[in-house]
């Protein structure tokens, strides 16, 4: 169980100091998105709160800038594409 509390801060700490979302999170360390979630939002909150605090501004701020974020990859994508179209 040792362990499981030393991720979870350890994934807590990773997502303070580098402004990583949850996806970025589990991709760094191999592991699922659902994973890290569960770590940060309902464990952390019972070992460390102050922590789990500061991850949850991280985090809310990652929920509310998403939809900024896929509107430009969805953006580029169509760029790419109409780019590719007018080489050929």
């Amino acid at each position: 169980m040792k362990d499981i509390y030393f991720r979870s801060k350890q994934l807590a700490i990773f997502i303070i100091v580098n402004n990583s979302t949850i996806r970025a999170t589990a991709k760094e360390f191999g592991m699922a998105k659902s994973t890290v979630h569960y770590d940060v939002s309902y464990r952390l909150k019972k070992i460390d709160y102050a922590l789990f605090l500061q991850v949850q501004k991280v985090l809310k701020v990652n929920f509310e800038e998403k939809h900024i974020r896929g509107g430009l990859s969805t953006k580029s994508k169509y760029e790419l594409l109409k780019n590719k179209t007018k080489s050929h």
